[in-house]
């Protein structure tokens, strides 16, 4: 029987799988709905599907260093208790390693493990998504994971105990750059425009107001970058004159927060 597409539609409908899962069970059953049903709960695909639409914001922020990198990778379920499980951390650290071994991007390494995450899904029940992975290269770099939520690596130049203190740092504080002059100009305007009509609102003059904003956004973009922020091991200095007179620098660096940005 030919696999025609009203054939696939209806087979969407009933297991709530993707089109090409379900035109693959058709050809496989040569147009068979039933066995075609019967084979994509059998290998769990049906019951992925199903699972794919709960929000997965749970899970855990994994690190692998290599020769001159790190990879950084975030894999999601929906709960805290199967963010522990046993087998959801070993599918998670078979990625990372595949990930580290290959630098493959977000698509190619869900591709890659996208049977062993469905198979994942029916045994334990829960979506569970392959969700991004950062790579960063350095010669001298020092890793950081604050729990299984949080994972930090830092670059530059300095000895592996500041490093790794600016690792936590960043864990902690959430710097979005490295300097105060690396803060994109639209995101400084942004800001400016909203200080000088807070400033205005408080009834100060417009050329007053600028004058004021001035200050704030020496402020703001210090508040947003690592260099600016206080260090939290020794608040009375920047992270910025801490490295200084320690004659260290940092390039860059990549923080990772399990569920940011998932509604």
């Amino acid at each position: 029987m030919a696999v025609t597409a009203a054939l696939v539609k209806e087979l969407r409908e009933r297991t709530g799988a993707g089109m090409m899962d379900c035109k693959k069970a058709l050809t496989e059953t040569n147009g068979d709905i039933e066995l075609a049903i019967e084979n994509m709960r059998k290998s769990g695909a049906a019951k992925a599907a199903k699972k794919a639409g709960n929000i997965a914001a749970e899970g855990t922020i994994l690190i692998k260093e290599g020769n001159g990198f790190a990879a950084l990778l975030e894999v999601n379920c929906q709960t805290d208790f199967v963010a522990k499980d046993a087998n959801f951390l070993g599918f998670a650290n078979q990625v990372l390693d595949a990930a580290a071994e290959s630098k493959a991007d977000i698509d190619a390494l869900k591709a890659q493990f996208e049977e062993t995450r469905v198979a994942l899904v029916a045994k334990i029940g829960e979506n569970i998504n392959v969700r991004r992975v950062e790579y960063i290269d350095g010669d001298k770099l020092s890793s950081y994971r604050h729990g299984d939520r949080i994972g930090v690596v830092v670059v530059g130049e300095a000895d592996e105990e500041t490093l790794k203190q600016v690792a936590m740092h960043v864990a902690a504080s959430k710097p979005e750059f490295v300097n105060p002059e690396d803060v994109p100009a639209d995101v400084v305007e942004k800001e400016k425009a909203v200080q000088v009509e807070i400033a205005m609102n408080e009834g100060k003059p417009a050329e007053i107001a600028e004058k004021m904003v001035v200050g704030r956004m020496k402020k703001f973009t210090g508040e947003i970058s690592l260099t600016g922020q206080a260090f939290i091991m020794e608040p009375k200095k920047t992270v910025g004159e801490m490295l200084k007179e320690k004659g260290a620098s940092v390039s860059t660096f990549v923080r990772l927060e399990v569920g940011e940005g998932i509604e």
